[in-house]
């Protein structure tokens, strides 16, 4: 019986499908869907990543699809898929990004920088090590500036954009970030002490 609902489902259209998930919310019929797409995402990764980096975002923009496709009407299913798993890459391309930049940011106001030299390469800290220390601050921060800073720096949002998406005021958000960025320096400074 399995394999007469495969082959069924083979056949369908995708829309059918988009159709039928949205109203059961069947995974499966989600997996038969994304299946017939999944070297096309996979390619696309390939543009941006390694292979296991691609095979990641391959699961990635599958758990994406998850709730996004509920949320959209969609005309084409191949096409709206291509878009989504780009995105999806450049997005994550992006917050890497953010993220080195970020703790450039921090570590421009550290006073072990005055003195010209990068400290982090003294003791062998690589900028993995960094990061890592600083996504296991960024949790330690209350909660507003947990989300003032992952906003401001992360997503690179304006004080204005934080400020609506949070509802703080202007001159809270601004406090939150100051105070955020300053105790993420702090909660690093003793991590690698």
């Amino acid at each position: 019986m399995a394999f007469i609902q495969h082959n069924m489902m083979r056949e369908t259209a995708d829309s059918d499908l988009i159709r039928e998930y949205k109203t059961s919310g069947s995974l499966e019929l989600l997996a038969a869907l994304y299946q017939r797409y999944m070297n096309l995402v996979y390619g696309v990764c390939l543009q941006y990543f390694d292979e296991e980096g691609s095979k990641d975002a391959v699961m990635q923009i599958f758990e994406e699809l998850i709730g996004k496709l509920k949320h959209h009407e969609v005309q084409n299913f191949k096409s709206w898929l291509h878009v989504l798993a780009r995105n999806h890459c450049l997005m994550k391309i992006r917050a890497m990004k953010n993220k080195e930049s970020m703790q450039v940011a921090i570590e421009d106001d550290s006073p072990l920088m005055e003195n010209g030299e990068l400290a982090h390469h003294d003791g062998g800290i690589t900028l993995e090590d960094n990061l890592q220390t600083m996504e296991k601050c960024l949790e330690t921060l209350p909660e507003e500036q947990k989300r003032s800073v992952n906003l401001f720096y992360l997503e690179e949002k304006s004080y204005r954009e934080v400020s609506a998406i949070t509802g703080y005021d202007m001159g809270k958000v601004k406090s939150y970030i100051q105070n955020g960025k300053r105790n993420l320096k702090i909660c690093m400074e003793q991590q690698h002490a």
